[in-house]
């Protein structure tokens, strides 16, 4: 079987590929879009027919008083159709808003569930503010995008169109010269303009994103801040960010004042050409006091929406480019992908195996030189060596974050690779050394291991985990907010909860990563008596620094270079006298001076 990934798509967009990826998701309500366009067809209909009314009207009243009447019939006309005007103009909104929402609701969940689809190399190198802030801009977008499309120039090129069809063909052809003339001029300077101007409205989105990350990553790391004193050098850094981005929106403002005042020129250019030709009409008795109302009624009406156009075409470029970032991680492509064959893995009894793994997160830079092991079912494997010797690389492979570069991971005898990436992380559970909780409550943390787990199944966890006394003395309980990254907890307190979600997830394959190195010594001891509870009759791989915690294992590995130089049980690898004999020896010594250091305070 050939396993293969797709890496990251190209990068570059355009208008026309960001409108194609937005259609699927409005025609996913294309009843309601259909619906939405007949209501804006019949509302600009009778938008236009009004003015015809109003012609009437005038021309009636403008008779000889001795032949003065109500005009009865066009005063009808002319409020029936403004009612229909506003009613289905009203129409069109409200059934519009689905599609609108829904489209913005469906994009963004997409969008959220691509990055957990991604890649772990992905995460590492994204930032966090940036991202958050392009996804949320994109959406905005859309919404723009639906609204001043739909609502502002499909009814404007329509009523421009209706219009220019009356006033040709009851006028002069010069009313409907000038009219299209003004328009055209109008689109075409508009167009020129934005699209110079676009440039700095991606400056600044993406200068926006940047000092946002700045802002983000710095606050999330306030401790590390503070300890370094180095607030002034973080706003700093902010401020220059911010610093760039002001002079790219002072330029996005001056282009845009420009903008203004050159639409400004057309209209007001086009707007006198019409009216010059009204006034020579009726002096030469072409046309009536009710063919002047008509003629300025429909400026009135095309000024306003043409005037608005300009700033709707900007809001259009402006949208496109944002939703461009947000589409463009839907571009990524997933580095680690199920195989189409992938079949679900299912078993309560696993064994590993690891045969001939080479790996390196860089073509140029190897991490793992054919690394060959077995942990049976049931069996505890531990792994040690010095920092960088690939150990934690061997849990990143089994979750399959990555795919090995070479040789294969099999569990119960079948690759990884053809398993589906649910089900094989469903089985997996892990304890890492660093446990990073969600800033929710205690029970909402121990719960993710299960979310669907009832309460008292999640209590049960806890006490397997030896928390629940703590948590039941807090005043909340298990409703205790554990606030950012679970900081409010102490680092014994975390490691029990993340050790409580992983009981309540049950899963037979564990792995312990570091689990108990950042803990003081009596609390480690007290966690390694909860991790050799729950990972009794389980296939356990233990990463470990401090071999003090490995000697049940039934067998360890000694890491080194990210090779295995070594392998066996703690009395058989100490009677070798080999590398971990001399890590032993070293651990013992640092221990024993740490215990009589104490013992003197």
């Amino acid at each position: 079987m050939r396993f293969t990934h797709t890496g990251p798509a190209p990068t570059e967009r355009n208008d026309l590929k960001t409108l194609k990826t937005l259609l699927p998701y409005l025609w996913a309500f294309k009843g309601r879009v259909l619906t939405a366009l007949s209501c804006l067809i019949a509302a600009k209909v009778a938008n236009v027919i009004m003015p015809l009314y109003l012609k009437d009207i005038i021309d009636e009243l403008s008779v000889p008083a001795t032949m003065l009447a109500v005009p009865v019939g066009a005063l009808i006309g002319y409020g029936f159709a403004r009612l229909c005007a506003s009613v289905f103009g009203e129409l069109r909104d409200a059934v519009f808003a689905r599609v609108i929402q829904g489209a913005v609701r469906t994009v963004a969940r997409n969008v959220f569930d691509h990055l957990f689809r991604l890649s772990l190399r992905f995460h590492l190198n994204r930032q966090t503010g940036g991202m958050s802030r392009d996804i949320e801009r994109g959406t905005k977008g859309i919404g723009f995008l639906l609204n001043f499309t739909v609502f502002n120039i499909l009814p404007t090129l329509l009523e421009i169109t209706l219009v220019s069809i009356i006033l040709f063909s009851r006028y002069s052809v010069w009313f409907a010269v000038v009219t299209l003339g003004t328009i055209v001029a109008y689109i075409a300077f508009t167009l020129t303009v934005t699209e110079w101007r676009t440039v700095f409205r991606r400056s600044m989105n993406e200068l926006d994103s940047k000092a946002n990350s700045k802002a983000i990553d710095a606050l999330i790391n306030y401790e590390t801040v503070k300890y370094f004193n180095n607030e002034r050098y973080e706003s700093a850094r902010y401020d220059q960010n911010l610093a760039a981005w002001e002079a790219s929106a002072i330029k996005n403002q001056v282009s845009l004042s420009f903008l203004n005042a050159g639409q400004g020129l057309i209209i007001v250019a086009g707007v006198t050409a019409l009216m010059v030709l009204a006034a020579r009409g009726v002096v030469a008795r072409e046309m009536t006091v009710g063919d002047v109302v008509l003629v300025s009624t429909y400026l009135t009406q095309l000024y306003a929406p043409l005037h608005f156009l300009g700033f709707v075409y900007r809001e259009i470029k402006h949208s496109l480019a944002d939703m461009e970032r947000m589409f463009g991680l839907l571009d990524a492509g997933a580095e680690v992908d199920d195989a189409p064959a992938a079949i679900p893995l299912a078993t309560r009894e696993a064994s590993v195996r690891f045969e001939h793994v080479d790996f390196g997160y860089d073509a140029n830079r190897k991490i793992l030189h054919d690394v060959s092991f077995e942990i049976p079912a049931g069996h505890t494997v531990a792994v040690v060596g010095a920092s960088g010797a690939g150990k934690s690389t061997l849990a990143r492979l089994l979750f399959r974050f990555y795919d090995v570069t070479a040789g294969t991971i099999r569990i119960n005898g079948t690759d990884i690779r053809a398993l589906t990436q649910d089900s094989l992380r469903r089985h997996i559970g892990i304890v890492p050394q660093d446990t990073v909780l969600f800033n929710d409550s205690i029970y909402y943390n121990i719960a993710y291991g299960a979310p669907d787990a009832s309460r008292d199944a999640v209590i049960d966890a806890a006490r397997s985990a030896h928390i629940h006394a703590f948590v039941s003395s807090l005043p909340d309980g298990y409703d205790t907010a554990v606030g950012e990254r679970g900081l409010k907890l102490s680092g014994g307190e975390k490691q029990r909860v993340a050790i409580a979600r992983t009981i309540l997830k049950n899963p037979p394959i564990l792995i312990f990563d570091e689990a108990t190195s950042a803990l003081d010594s009596h609390t480690e001891k007290a966690i390694q008596r909860e991790l050799a509870e729950i990972s009794a009759n389980r296939t356990t791989l233990i990463i470990a620094h401090r071999l003090s915690t490995v000697v049940h294992a039934h067998e360890i590995l000694v890491m080194e270079g990210g090779r295995i130089i070594e392998r066996g049980t703690h009395a058989a690898l100490l009677s070798r006298n080999g590398r971990y004999a001399q890590m032993w020896a070293l651990q013992q010594e640092g221990d024993s001076a740490v215990t009589q250091a104490s013992e003197q305070v």
